[in-house]
C-alpha cells in the first residue's frame, strides 16, 4: 500500500502527469474548466481517502491482532516469570537451607579440627615430655616420629632425622632391619637390651602398629642405667656382706684347730729340745733328730703362714663400712699386696709371691676418702689379672730369661690421686682393650673358661660409681699393660 501511494505521488508530481492533468481540465478555448477540475480533485481525494481508510482499517486489524499476540506473549512471559520466580524462590530457600546446614557442618568440622589439633598437640606434648625415647618407623625403616629424648641422646634433631632410615639417622642403634621386619611379620612386640661402655643400660621394645593402613613400628627405649646401678649396688653390698661373713666364719673355723696344732707343735718342740739335752748323756741318731727338727720347723712356718692368712681375712671382713673412710692409700696397697701373696696363684703355674713387685709411692700423700674393702677387692682383681698375664708370658718360648714384674705407682695431681698398676706380661689386643671393662658372662666352668682380661667390669664399677673416679687401660702385646685409676681426694 505504501508503495502504491508513493507511486501515485511520484506520478502526479512528474511533468508528464502534470501536462496530462492540465490538458484534461482545459476547454476548447484553452481556458481552465474549474468545475471539472474540482470534481476530479474531489473524486481523487475521495479515492485517496478511501484507500487510506482501507489501509488504516487493515493496519488497525493487524495492530489489534499484534496486540492480542503481544498480550498472549506478555501473559506467557508473566507466567514464565512467575514460574521462574517461584523456582528461584524455592532454589533460594533450598540454598539458604543448604547454607545453614553447611554452616553447621563447617562449625562441626571447625570444632572437630580444633579438637584434633588439641589432641595432636596433647599427644606431641606427651611424646616430647615422656621420659622414654620414642622412635616411629614405617615398614621400610624410615623415621616418622623422633621425640626430644632421642634428640638429646643421639644429638640429631627431629628435622634432620625425619624421612631417613633409622640407621642413617642413628648408626649406633642396636636395632637392625630384621627386628623391624620380624615385629611386623609376626605382629608381636620384641624386647632387646643394649649396654654402652658398661655404664649405660637400655631396655628396647619394638611394638608393631595395628589397625593402620601402612605397616610400621614404634620403638620405645628406656634408660635403666640408674636402676641397673642401684641393683648392682645392692648385689655388690650383698656380695661384700656375704664375703665378709664367709671370710670371718672361715677364719674362726680354721683358727681354732690351727691354734691347737700350733700349741701341740710348740709342746713337741719343747719335748724335742729336752730330748736333745738328754742326748748329750745318751747318744742317739743325730741325723734322724735333725730331720725331725727340720720337718717340725717347716710345719711351724706353714702354720704361721696360715695364721697370717686368717688375720688378713678377718681384717678384710671387719673393714667394710657403709660410709667412706679417710685412709692412707699406701697402707691399703701394702696390705693388699700382702694379702695377694697369700691368696693369688695361677693354677699349676705362677704364684703372686714369685712376682717382682716394684713400689713407686709418692711421699706425703693426702688421705683418701674411700671404701677400703672395695678398693682392696679392685687391687686384688688387678693383681690377679697381672699374674695371669705374666704366667702367659712365661709360657712364651720367645721370651728368654723372662722375669715377671708388677710396678705399682701412687701419686697426687690436681686434687686427684693417681694409681697405676703395670705388668710386663702378655698385653691386650685392641678388641680386648675395648671389652676389658664390659660385663663378661659364660656358662663354662671357671677352670675351663677364665679370661683375666674380661673380668674387670666389677672393678670398673667400684672405681667409677662407688668412688666417682675414672679407670682406663693402655696395653701393648709385647711390653704388657697398665691400668690407670684416678680417684678424687674431695
Amino acid at each position: 500500500m505504501k508503495n502504491t501511494l508513493l507511486f501515485l505521488l511520484l506520478y502526479v508530481q512528474s511533468s508528464w502527469a502534470l501536462a496530462t492533468i492540465t490538458t484534461l481540465f482545459k476547454d476548447e478555448n484553452g481556458r481552465t474548466n474549474w468545475q471539472h477540475l474540482a470534481n476530479w480533485s474531489s473524486a481523487t481525494l475521495i479515492i485517496l481517502l478511501s484507500v487510506v481508510s482501507v489501509y488504516l482499517f487493515l493496519a488497525r486489524r493487524r495492530a489489534h491482532r499484534a496486540n492480542r499476540e503481544l498480550d498472549q506473549v506478555r501473559r506467557e512471559l508473566e507466567d514464565r516469570v512467575q514460574e521462574r520466580t517461584a523456582t528461584l524462590d524455592n532454589a533460594n530457600k533450598l540454598l539458604q537451607d543448604s547454607n545453614q546446614l553447611l554452616e553447621k557442618e563447617v562449625a562441626r568440622h571447625v570444632l572437630t579440627t580444633d579438637q584434633l589439633r588439641s589432641s595432636e598437640s596433647y599427644i606431641k606434648d606427651i611424646l616430647t615430655s615422656m621420659p622414654l625415647m620414642l622412635v616411629g618407623l614405617d615398614k621400610e625403616g624410615r623415621v616418622t616420629q623422633w621425640n626430644k629424648q632421642v634428640e638429646e641422646l643421639s644429638g640429631v634433631q627431629a628435622e634432620q632425622a625425619m624421612g631417613k632410615t633409622l640407621w642413617e639417622a642413628y648408626p649406633t642403634m642396636t636395632v637392625v632391619p630384621e627386628h623391624i621386619q620380624q615385629a611386623i611379620e609376626f605382629n608381636k612386640p620384641i624386647h632387646l637390651k643394649q649396654h654402652l661402655s658398661g655404664l649405660s643400660h637400655f631396655d628396647i621394645t619394638i611394638y608393631p602398629l595395628q589397625d593402620q593402613e601402612e605397616a610400621g613400628v614404634v620403638i620405645l627405649v628406656d634408660d635403666v642405667s640408674k636402676q641397673t646401678a642401684a641393683e648392682n649396688m645392692l648385689i655388690h653390698n650383698d656380695k661384700m656382706s656375704f664375703m665378709g661373713e664367709l671370710a670371718s666364719t672361715m677364719a674362726h673355723d680354721i683358727n681354732a684347730p690351727l691354734q691347737a696344732i700350733m700349741i701341740d707343735l710348740k709342746r713337741f718342740q719343747i719335748m724335742l729340745s729336752d730330748s736333745n739335752t738328754r742326748s748329750a748323756q745318751q747318744p742317739v741318731d743325730d741325723l734322724r733328730m735333725q730331720k725331725m727338727d727340720t720337718v717340725i720347723r717347716d710345719i711351724s712356718a706353714k702354720g704361721e703362714q696360715v695364721s697370717t692368712i686368717i688375720s688378713n681375712l678377718l681384717a678384710f671382713a671387719r673393714s667394710r663400712k657403709d660410709d667412706k673412710q679417710m685412709t692412707h692409700i699406701a697402707e691399703v696397697m701394702n696390705n693388699t699386696i700382702r694379702l695377694a701373696n697369700d691368696v693369688i696363684a695361677v693354677s699349676k703355674g705362677l704364684s703372686f709371691k714369685n712376682v717382682s713387685i716394684k713400689r713407686r709411692f709418692e711421699r706425703n700423700l693426702p688421705l683418701l676418702p674411700c671404701h677400703i674393702t672395695e678398693l682392696q677387692q679392685v687391687f686384688l682383681s688387678l693383681f690377679r689379672h697381672a699374674c695371669y698375664a705374666c704366667h702367659a708370658a712365661m709360657q712364651d718360648a720367645s721370651r728368654v730369661n723372662y722375669v715377671p714384674r708388677i710396678t705399682v705407682t701412687l701419686s697426687e695431681s690436681y686434687g686427684n690421686l693417681w694409681i697405676k698398676i703395670q705388668h710386663n706380661g702378655v698385653g691386650l689386643t685392641d678388641a680386648e682393650q675395648v671389652s676389658l671393662f664390659e660385663p663378661f658372662f659364660s656358662d663354662q666352668p671357671r677352670a675351663e673358661d677364665f679370661d683375666a682380661g674380661n673380668h674387670l667390669s666389677f672393678s670398673y664399677y667400684i672405681i667409677t660409681e662407688q668412688h666417682q673416679g675414672h679407670m682406663a687401660v693402655t696395653s701393648d702385646l709385647a711390653s704388657g699393660s697398665t691400668i690407670h685409676m684416678q680417684l678424687p681426694l674431695q
